[in-house]
């Protein structure tokens, strides 16, 4: 299991303040929405080589953490 916390970034000036990967200008939403088109890991470290499998696989335990916690919210 990926530890986000370590790979996962939000600061003010970047991109408005959302979850970035490792500090670089690549969203969580980024990568969630390129999987919803239909992208594997691998396609996507593929077209950004900057961007490691575990950087993928870190933002979707990111956005299911946060998932979570606005449903126990909610609840």
């Amino acid at each position: 299991m990926v530890d986000y916390r370590k790979i996962i970034t939000i600061q003010a000036g970047k991109r408005g303040g959302k979850p970035c990967i490792r500090g670089m200008r690549i969203t969580v939403y980024d990568i969630l929405s390129w999987m919803s088109l239909g992208m594997s890991p691998n396609e996507i470290v593929e077209e950004y080589p900057e961007l490691q499998a575990e950087d993928i696989y870190a933002a979707l335990s990111f956005a299911a953490d946060r998932e979570r916690s606005i449903y126990q919210v909610a609840v």
